[in-house]
């Protein structure tokens, strides 16, 4: 169970990574979404970078927070 409650907490912030990148690759082809309109593909962009490396950002800390806890890290990153 616990092991399910841990993959969950790593698809959520996963799918905002992945919504993310669509939003960025989007304005690159010029498609709007949702509130964004055509005059602000730009704003489209930083809200999808900021999803994307939000999400990964949080994937990438759980691991090492993760790893920390049973001792897997190099020295340079233990706390």
């Amino acid at each position: 169970m616990i092991r399910i409650f841990a993959l969950l907490i790593l698809v959520i912030p996963g799918a905002f990574a992945a919504y993310g990148v669509k939003l960025m690759r989007d304005m690159v082809f010029g498609i709007t979404n949702g509130p964004f309109t055509a005059s602000f593909l730009w704003l489209q962009f930083l809200v999808g970078l900021l999803l994307f490396v939000a999400g990964l950002a949080f994937i990438g800390g759980f691991i090492l927070h993760r790893d920390r806890k049973k001792n897997k890290v190099q020295g340079r990153f233990k706390a």
